[in-house]
């Protein structure tokens, strides 16, 4: 008597290659997600009802709570030399401030410090993947080589995150999340962006500004055709016209060109110990 064949899912996909695995959906889910923050699909929040905890500020001041004990635990476990990476999500690769990126977060990973990025497309993921192709060439298990970390955005349904980030935590409030990528690092890069950028650029030249933060922490900023015209903004308006800032204000921003000028910044820097 004949035995009859099953055929299993393994059998239909090896018959028709087009069929696409739970795997395979799920990372081109994930890649619709690896976009820029202003064009993630809006998501309509469920109604939970007046009387639901949920709803209530109380509840809401825990969860805070919450995500900050959260992030500061999973930075504590970091080393205490790193840097992080700011930056347009809208660069592909292969264009200029894309490999820039690339081959700084290769180059700073190399020398033994953590690469730290908000996890999603453009120059973090870049900077990412500059950090995870070092550990690639140095191996793993080299404890000399600098991890590739993303503080990413939480999605109801899918994370935000880059495929070269080796650690990863996810923040629901961006406040968070903006807090820790500026709060723990031995320098802060700033590559082209835009408003996002410009605001995390802002907070962390207002904290130096203001003595909230060392004022030996460098802050690069890396592409002389996109920063010089808002230094001389700054210099001519703000500064000279109005007396908005100091002229040692202006002193806080580095501007350099390459991703070399920048590493002879970074492996400069003087550790942070006051955390």
């Amino acid at each position: 008597m004949a035995t009859k064949k099953i055929n299993t899912p393994a059998d239909a996909d090896h018959e028709n290659p087009d069929v696409k695995t739970i795997a395979d959906i799920r990372a081109q889910k994930r890649a619709s997600m690896n976009v820029p923050v202003s064009k993630l699909p809006l998501v309509e929040k469920e109604d939970v009802g007046e009387k639901d905890f949920r709803s209530s500020f109380h509840w809401r001041v825990f969860r805070v709570m919450a995500e900050l004990v959260d992030g500061w635990t999973f930075l504590a476990d970091m080393k205490k030399r790193s840097v992080t990476f700011f930056g347009s999500a809208r660069f592909p690769e292969g264009s200029q401030w894309y490999e820039e990126a690339r081959k700084l977060g290769y180059m700073v990973a190399a020398a033994d410090f953590d690469l730290v990025t908000g996890g999603g497309p453009g120059i973090m993921e870049a900077g990412n993947r500059g950090s995870f192709e070092a550990k690639e060439k140095f191996g793993e298990d080299n404890k000399n080589i600098g991890d590739s970390i993303g503080l990413n955005i939480k999605l109801p349904f899918e994370q935000r995150i880059n495929p070269y980030v080796e650690k990863a935590i996810a923040f629901h409030y961006f406040f968070v999340r903006k807090m820790m990528l500026s709060y723990y690092a031995q320098a802060y890069v700033f590559f082209p962006g835009g408003y996002g950028t410009l605001d995390e650029l802002f907070e962390i030249i207002t904290l130096v500004q203001c003595k909230k933060m060392n004022d030996r922490v460098p802050v690069v900023l890396i592409g002389r055709d996109y920063w010089l015209p808002m230094v001389e903004f700054l210099e001519k308006t703000v500064l000279k016209k109005f007396e908005g800032i100091d002229p040692g204000d202006l002193a806080i921003l580095r501007i350099v060109n390459s991703a070399e000028e920048a590493m002879e910044i970074i492996k400069h820097a003087p550790e942070r110990t006051e955390f």
